[in-house]
């Protein structure tokens, strides 16, 4: 019978061992895939707005609505965010175990995992209510959330500074995401190994022009937030579709709303490639 100071020892490597079971790995891999689904839709769904149909909500809200209108819809919804709760049980042992790579056992490293985790639990929640029927709390318009949030932020005590700092660093946030795909950092979490030539440039033009699309949605809309925190007005801050939607209104006219929305929905292609190549 193990002693009483081993008990933890073993507890703590069983929970490692779980960690890293297959498992695991293969709710990261849906998490990937589940990822890939919502942001191919919504780049779809933003072209579209770029072209002239200004019907759905180019945002998360948008694309379950869609997969909700097609035949095995509610499955499909079901799967994404039991998917996207794969996603943060994985980040979760990334924090707690750390993540794979040298540097994956860092403070930095496990922190990132530890809020990834948590941004994953609240969007599988909110795809997970849509599915369950409760359609106002799970698909709510990204706009008029965004709307609200600032809203009772700026109530609170030092509220404009609070959101003005927040809008830093929700734009801070995309633009490391650019930087970061323009430099194609995703390289060192995959394994390239078994890959063609082909397919390693098929994955660097997802990777990079996803990411960058993807970066430049968030700098922009953190832009909008601390706009909204100067002017002490809620209704400045934009969700992703008003985001994606004032990019038609700039001297680029549809044609940057294009262009960005084809790398969102590259993007989702490249979290295809994550689910397929990354290590986990």
């Amino acid at each position: 019978m193990p002693s009483t100071a081993a008990v933890p020892r073993i507890g703590r490597r069983t929970a490692h061992r779980a960690a890293r079971s297959p498992a695991v790995r293969a709710a990261a891999r849906g998490g990937f895939a589940a990822r890939g689904v919502i942001y191919l839709l919504v780049g779809v769904l933003a072209l579209r707005i770029a072209f002239g149909d200004s019907g759905e909500q180019a945002d998360r809200g948008g694309a379950l609505t869609e997969i909700a209108a097609r035949p095995f819809g509610s499955v499909l919804i079901w799967a994404l965010g039991l998917g996207l709760a794969g996603m943060a049980l994985w980040r979760l042992s990334e924090a707690g175990f750390g993540a794979a790579g040298p540097e994956g056992h860092k403070t930095g490293t496990r922190l990132l995992s530890l809020a990834r985790c948590l941004f994953y639990a609240v969007v599988s929640f909110s795809v997970l209510s849509f599915a369950a029927g409760k359609q106002g709390s799970g698909s709510g318009a990204s706009d008029q959330q965004s709307r609200d949030a600032t809203a009772k932020a700026l109530d609170l005590p030092g509220g404009p500074w609070l959101v003005a700092a927040a809008g830093v660093g929700i734009a801070m946030a995309g633009i490391w995401i650019a930087v970061r795909a323009i430099l194609r950092t995703f390289h060192k979490h995959l394994d390239r190994s078994g890959m063609s030539h082909r397919v390693r440039r098929g994955i660097d033009v997802l990777g990079v022009a996803g990411g960058i699309a993807r970066g430049g949605v968030f700098a922009v809309a953190g832009t909008f937030v601390v706009r909204a925190a100067v002017t002490y007005d809620p209704g400045r801050a934009k969700g992703m579709d008003d985001t994606l939607r004032s990019l038609a209104d700039t001297a680029a006219g549809p044609w940057l709303l294009a262009a960005i929305a084809a790398g969102l929905a590259l993007f989702g292609g490249f979290s295809f490639a994550m689910a397929r190549w990354r290590n986990v």
